[in-house]
């Protein structure tokens, strides 16, 4: 069903975690890929692994993100943003130079990558967001992975219109099994995985696959834009 013979897929931040998963699916579906990210040992591990084109690139980096696509070999088909993760911290212990940071890298990096996808991207081609649930109840820490969160939904439904036939949608992601978690989570990993192995209604965790799966799903399917789609395993409706 997910067929992407002779398309191009490009996925931003796909050294790791779930853009290195959607990039090796995305293969095996026949596309050709193009990876980027900020480590440059993974970077390698992942190009030398897909048979890639890969390119060192920070999303906070605007004249690079701007050269990224303007060299891409033109038009390309999919266009998927995994970078950055959250960041958590209480209001009262927030650096605000990182809140800026992270603010800019996820809304406004998400508008740039947008207008870059308006005239790099094959018409009925697709730009997908990754983001997280954050935002769908409050929490101690989250203020700021919530702002980015709730924001990256309007994006999507305004870039959508803006820029058709070029298709936008997003994914919001609960807890995924990922470096990134093992590293947010350091010893704590393991009781996390417990937690929600004992209460999520699908009784396991969801792992990266799982997020790629309908990244893929979003990229070949040609009715779908314009809305964001949960993979939580359910968690949100748990009390």
């Amino acid at each position: 069903m997910n067929d992407l013979s002779g398309s191009t897929v490009v996925v931003i931040g796909g050294s790791s975690g779930i853009g290195l998963e959607t990039a090796r699916q995305a293969r095996a579906a026949g596309a050709k890929i193009v990876v980027t990210g900020r480590d440059k040992v993974r970077l390698d591990a992942a190009r030398e692994e897909l048979e890639a084109s890969a390119t060192t690139l920070d999303l906070s980096d605007a004249p690079g993100l701007e050269r990224f696509f303007g060299e891409l070999p033109a038009p390309v088909d999919h266009v998927l943003v995994a970078g950055g993760g959250p960041t958590y911290a209480t209001i009262a212990q927030m650096d605000f130079e990182q809140v800026r940071s992270v603010l800019d890298e996820h809304l406004l990096g998400s508008l740039r990558i947008a207008r870059e996808c308006a005239t790099r991207v094959a018409p009925n081609g697709s730009l997908t967001f990754i983001t997280g649930t954050h935002a769908r109840r409050p929490g101690v820490g989250l203020s700021v992975a919530a702002i980015a969160a709730a924001a990256l939904p309007a994006i999507t439904a305004n870039a959508a219109l803006e820029i058709a036939p070029v298709r936008v949608n997003a994914i919001a992601a609960g807890f995924v099994d990922t470096p990134l978690s093992a590293r947010l989570l350091g010893d704590a990993l393991e009781e996390r995985r417990r937690q929600l192995r004992a209460t999520l209604p699908i009784r396991r965790v969801v792992g990266p696959s799982d997020v790629a799966g309908l990244a893929l799903h979003l990229m070949a399917n040609t009715a779908l834009t314009g809305a964001t789609y949960d993979v939580d395993g359910g968690q949100q409706l748990i009390p």
